[in-house]
């Protein structure tokens, strides 16, 4: 199950140097003019896991094969993107295909990088993204409802069902607020059908300078308030910190980190506020060839999961063997597990838990 986020951001805010760390790459051209970065940058990243350890050494796995998330690096976006500005339809295209934002927002003062507005106001930049989004949102929704409209008044149930989606949504993007406020409770999966970018779930990255990476500054606290306010996810981090990092040896990270006042990177943080976004949990498969992290979304029940590993697991699901990720460490494995009577067998309406070991009995 795919994790995939696309950075977003006015140029020149620190996206493709966020993304370089991340990907410990240098795929994406971090350059000090706008629009670097032509084509979105796709990279991978391993989700960092501490539990893996603990359960391939249990388990005596050969190999340790963590989950992995996804990072597109989208082109910077300029005020009149909706209509065509800069490198608007491009950017709005690539953003309609992400599960979700992650919105860098420049909270450090720097004479040497220039700011696309003039100055630096991280609140500003925001409102100017959204304000692009919804915009081209609305167009999208109007467009839409022309069609719709002369079917709904002939009596076609389904226009008319889609107008009850739309009508509310519409009305919020026109008084300038973004679609996931309106989106009737109970039809979120009839809602994304619509590929509006403002429903998606916004992470605020507030990119500070080196100094203010431990404690944050007063620009990224008004960036934390606005979260806040809409619910969203916020999280500090600093670009150039991330991109050192990235060329550290594993072995000297911890030290360097420590000597800042940071106990984990930005990348470890991000990750945790993307998980808590996207609703997203883990469980684990262990054996002698491999201890294996798997995705999936938190209420998800036994044979999607196993789905998730391979498709007949799900077609011909008959059971998941289930032991909690503490059992298994305390009681030291699988058979440590059963004798202690903690090893539970589920069936398919048993919902998966963040932490569960699974071994799925299927026949296909």
């Amino acid at each position: 199950m795919g994790f995939n986020c696309g950075i977003v951001g006015l140029p020149n805010v620190g996206k493709s140097t966020l993304f370089n760390a991340l990907t410990q790459t240098a795929a994406a051209q971090a350059a000090n003019y706008p629009f670097c970065t032509i084509e979105p940058n796709v990279g991978r990243v391993a989700v960092p896991d501490p539990r893996l350890e603990a359960l391939s050494r249990i388990g005596k796995s050969q190999k340790i094969i963590p989950t992995s998330l996804e990072f597109v690096d989208i082109a910077g976006l300029v005020r009149g993107a909706s209509k065509g500005e800069g490198l608007g339809n491009q950017f709005l295209a690539n953003i309609r295909e992400v599960d979700a934002i992650v919105h860098v927002l420049r909270c450090f003062e720097d004479g040497d990088v220039t700011h696309v507005e003039g100055s630096v106001d991280p609140i500003r930049d925001a409102e100017t993204v959204e304000t692009e989004l919804m915009l081209a949102d609305l167009d999208s929704l109007e467009k839409r409802a022309l069609g719709l409209v002369k079917r709904a008044r002939g009596g076609d149930k389904e226009a008319v069902a889609q107008m009850a989606l739309i009508d509310p949504i519409k009305a919020a993007l026109e008084a300038g607020r973004p679609a996931r406020t309106a989106v009737p409770k109970g039809e979120e999966a009839a809602a994304s059908r619509l590929q509006l970018m403002t429903t998606k779930p916004v992470l605020y990255v507030a990119n500070v300078e080196e100094a203010s990476a431990a404690t944050g500054n007063a620009q990224s606290e008004r960036v934390f308030a606005k979260a806040r306010a809409e619910g969203a996810q916020a999280v500090v981090v600093s670009a150039a910190i991330e991109a050192e990092i990235s060329q550290m040896p594993e072995a000297d990270r911890a030290e360097f980190l420590a000597s800042l006042g940071l106990e984990d990177s930005g990348l470890d943080r991000i990750i945790r506020a993307g998980y808590t976004l996207l609703g997203l949990v883990t469980y684990f498969t262990v054996g002698p060839k491999e201890t294996r992290a798997w995705t999936i979304v938190k209420g998800m029940k036994a044979p999607a999961a196993a789905g998730v590993i391979h498709g007949d697991f799900e077609r011909g699901f008959i059971a998941a063997e289930t032991i909690a990720y503490d059992d298994y460490v305390a009681l030291g494995g699988e058979q440590g597990a059963k004798e202690a009577g903690r090893m539970r067998v589920e069936g398919k309406e048993y919902v998966v838990k963040d932490g569960d070991v699974l071994l799925f009995r299927f026949n296909v």
